[in-house]
């Protein structure tokens, strides 16, 4: 699995064609503003962009951050998302999870 170009920094280098911003942890939607002022709100989706026809004829992506990347995508404004350095890598997009206050939740498997 390719790294992504998310270092420490808030400020994530932008590509030509594509807004590009890092999700803060645990962020599901999208904190975009439009020219109004409002939150976009749209979820974040893991996006293989290596099998998206558009971005196949810009190749922006793939050429900043390599083939197999780790990158989100508002399913609204199309803003990309870095995964934050900070959360643990792998993970869906909602995360680690809660166990349950109930007892009902089910370990995860050991390795």
């Amino acid at each position: 699995m390719a790294t992504t170009a998310a270092s420490g920094t808030q400020t994530p280098p932008q590509l030509p064609h594509h807004k590009v911003k890092i999700k803060k942890p645990g962020q599901r939607a999208c904190n975009e503003k439009d020219a109004k002022g409002k939150f976009c709100g749209g979820h974040l989706k893991r996006w293989f962009y290596t099998t998206d026809v558009l971005e196949q004829a810009c190749g922006d992506v793939e050429k900043a951050w390599g083939h197999d990347a780790e990158v989100y995508r508002c399913e609204h404004c199309k803003t990309l998302y870095l995964p934050n350095p900070e959360a643990a890598g792998g993970l869906n997009v909602a995360g680690p999870g809660q166990t349950s206050v109930f007892g009902l939740t089910i370990p995860g498997k050991e390795k």
